[in-house]
């Protein structure tokens, strides 16, 4: 089940010219998994028709599939989701009391249902009936409704592991956090809102039904919980086939009316090279749908379009990136990110291992105890021994998951392990300061002991399959080789895709003209990530020199792919492009707009809604979607910024800046809306003002290099170059290799 998380904003900012705005794109990512209502009706098998594939239910499936129901019944997936009842509710509920930031909530049962006496909306302490539970292990969360047909996940989580384990309680998501009425964090807040934030992946067929209008859901579903058709799809014309249906003739004979064929295990075996001790696939693997379809839920990725390709991921969906909070340098996890992102690091995915390779795919249990599900493809003789692992069998450490698939705790007790099945490096954990298993264990030791150890029982530093640690590292740190290092990163086609898509990213936040054919090639790359990447790198680019080299991605066969396209090249006029290639942008800027009005609920997909308006200089519609993403989220920054942006674009300074001190109201600690103001009021020759507002996004974000950057020129403008040589001599302490600091300071020596 998801964590209800500080919300994930991904922000692309433009290099700002001197003393001129920042501009912003942001992109809406969520996290997969909380509730809302539904009537429930599924289609019975007796109307179904050839005219396309309906949901018929699990009972319909287990008529014929009934091994495969038995397996699935009791799992994560059957118990994702309930109607709150004595028989799925396991917190207690018997006049318990649990105590957080001074308020008292008391769990009781009235007339049958389960009930909490909280603090609601405006922070008053009400009664609120529980109307579904969330999971059920290690933690079960309970679902309240709210006006709007909005489902909201309650903070406080009943600990569903065993007395002995520590659980048994009721806990809060947040301990160390203060989430009064007014914190984003509070239960009733948008960031725990189960239509918005999780409710596509604990149930079936769900449709999210928000109306812009009334700023409300009318959410539905199929099946309350995860069952067999929100991973095989639609099975109406499958039952059609089975059952022999006059008028069903003509469904394939191969793909038996199945909407995808889950078929990629077939025919495929392993053999255990036994020098090496590990196997090779008979056949490479030729397609990737089974790990797509598990990518859709077991991934940190944005949803596009309500209307899922079964075994197509970005065809819907995009994938998150190694970005810094969410993965450590070396691509281990950090923030949530669930399994996929993982998993495409791993040699085992390049080389054909599939979810269900390990884990029963209806079960979800894995295939074998202990360390048997790796030996399934790797020789114990060779492995699971003291010779290989230097631990005593059956002690922590002799575990191949303790080394190869480190464990990180989620939601207080939620314990999920890292699916890159890296091999341990407490050598780069000395350089670059990443996370290893080794230290995880023997935590009163050092990394330098660790990788001394490792040393000297393999006569070498282990390097593994992945290597793109260090260019990750300089990038978020502005090392002085970082371009050479992506660069290398992004060319060598050994390394994992989603780490050479991140480098087009980190590559297109310092884009010059030496990169630009980097650029170019990563939209032509085989790789949709790549692609997906390049074109938001794009927004570093003026208009006029996007079209040239990105038009094509407009027919692109992944649909997220030609959506990003239109976005890229929204600021496109109509008339410089060949008639010929019209209807085309045309489709595809109508499916970017679909994916935005499907996220119409999220204040991201709004700004980025008005920075699609306001590029092609629709002003009116770009202010109103602004203004609507702060009627959504009156803290979403990337609004204020932008609208105030706009406002400077219709010589409307004056409403900026009371947007940029609202925008301050909510988040007086916000360095960007700091530094937009001391923008604003540099430019109506306001120097004293802009001084001190610039100084403070310096302040709040010291390791921010375009602040630092722009307040250096704001003093050496006003005057102050002794100042500023001062200034700039310490931000270099803090940021040694920026190019545009270090060029600032020879300039401002020389003067």
């Amino acid at each position: 089940m998801s964590a209800p998380v500080r919300p994930y904003r991904k922000s692309l900012f433009a290099a700002a010219a001197v003393l001129l705005i920042i501009g912003v794109a942001v992109i809406f990512v969520r996290t997969s998994g909380h509730p809302s209502s539904s009537n429930g009706d599924v289609a019975s098998s007796k109307a179904m028709v050839l005219s396309g594939p309906e949901f018929v239910g699990r009972t319909v499936c287990a008529e014929c599939h009934a091994e495969q129901d038995r397996l699935w019944r009791g799992s994560h997936h059957d118990l994702a989701m309930q109607k709150a009842a004595s028989g799925t509710v396991l917190g207690n509920f018997d006049d318990t009391e649990f105590s957080k930031d001074g308020i008292v909530s008391r769990f009781f049962r009235r007339d049958g249902s389960f009930w909490v006496n909280t603090d609601g909306p405006e922070g008053r302490l009400a009664d609120f009936e529980i109307k579904y539970a969330f999971g059920f292990f290690p933690l079960q969360q309970y679902l309240i409704e709210l006006p709007g047909g909005r489902l909201q996940a309650l903070s406080i989580a009943w600990d569903s592991r065993s007395i002995e384990e520590g659980g048994q309680r009721w806990f809060h998501l947040y301990p160390d956090e203060s989430t009064e009425h007014t914190d984003e964090l509070h239960w009733t807040k948008r960031s725990q809102n189960w239509n918005f934030m999780c409710a596509e992946c604990h149930s079936t067929n769900l449709q999210k039904n928000y109306d812009p209008d009334t700023r409300s859901y009318h959410t539905v579903w199929s099946e309350i919980d995860v069952s067999c058709e929100a991973c095989h799809g639609p099975a109406s014309r499958h039952v059609s086939w089975a059952e022999r249906k006059p008028g069903f003739e003509r469904i394939d004979a191969e793909t038996k009316g199945l909407i995808v064929q889950l078929d990629e295990r077939l025919g495929n075996r392993w053999t255990i090279d036994p020098e090496l001790g590990n196997v090779h696939r008979n056949v490479p693997r030729s397609a990737d749908k089974e790990v797509q379809i598990c990518a859709r839920c077991h991934s940190r990725r944005a949803q596009f379009f309500a209307d899922y390709r079964y075994g197509s991921l970005m065809n819907s969906h995009l994938p998150s990136l190694l970005q810094e909070s969410l993965y450590h340098a070396d691509g281990q996890i950090d923030g949530e990110v669930y399994e996929y992102g993982s998993f495409l690091q791993s040699k085992m995915y390049r080389y054909g291992v599939t979810c269900s390779d390990c884990h029963e795919p209806h079960s979800l249990k894995l295939r074998a105890e202990g360390n048997g599900v790796c030996l399934q493809c790797h020789a114990a003789e060779q492995f699971d021994n003291e010779r290989h692992h230097f631990h005593e069998l059956g002690a922590p450490g002799s575990r191949c998951v303790d080394c190869h698939m480190p464990a990180k705790t989620y939601m207080v007790v939620d314990v999920r392990r890292d699916h890159g099945f890296r091999i341990p490096r407490p050598d780069l954990s000395e350089q670059i300061s990443t996370p290893n298993a080794c230290n995880a264990c023997h935590s009163d030791q050092t990394s330098r002991w660790a990788a001394d150890i490792v040393r000297q029982r393999y006569g070498h530093d282990p390097k593994g399959y992945q290597h793109f640690a260090e260019a990750l590292h300089a990038a978020r740190f502005g090392a002085s080789d970082t371009n050479a290092r992506l660069t290398a990163l992004l060319k060598d086609k050994n390394q994992p895709a989603i780490a050479r898509a991140t480098a087009v990213a980190e590559l297109g936040n310092r884009l010059s003209s030496e990169l630009f054919p980097l650029l170019t090639e990563a939209l032509n790359d085989p790789e949709p990530l790549l692609r997906s990447s390049a074109l938001e790198a794009l927004s570093q680019l003026p208009p006029e020199q996007r079209w040239p080299i990105a038009h094509q991605l407009l027919r692109d066969p992944v649909r997220t792919v030609r959506a990003l396209a239109a976005s890229a090249l929204a600021g496109t006029s109509e008339h410089s492009i060949p008639p010929d290639e019209r209807a085309e942008f045309r489709q595809a800027m109508n499916e970017y707009l679909s994916a935005l009005r499907l996220n119409a609920d999220d204040p991201a997909a709004q700004v980025n809604l008005g920075n699609f308006y306001s590029v092609r200089d629709e002003t009116d519609s770009a202010e109103r979607a602004y203004r609507e993403a702060l009627q959504l989220d009156p803290n979403w920054v990337p609004a204020y910024i932008n609208l105030a942006d706009l406002l400077r674009r219709l010589k409307r300074d004056g409403d900026g800046e009371r947007v940029l001190r609202e925008g301050l109201n909510h988040a007086p600690k916000s360095a960007v809306l700091h530094h937009s103001l001391g923008l604003l009021q540099a430019r109506n020759k306001n120097l004293m003002e802009a001084l001190a507002s610039l100084k403070q996004a310096v302040d709040f974000d010291p390791g921010a290099p375009q602040f630092s950057y722009v307040y250096a020129l704001a003093l050496s403008s006003a005057g102050k170059n002794k100042e500023a040589r001062e200034f700039v001599e310490s931000a270099l302490k803090r940021l040694p290799h920026n190019p545009s600091l270090i060029a600032l300071n020879d300039q401002l020596t020389q003067e």
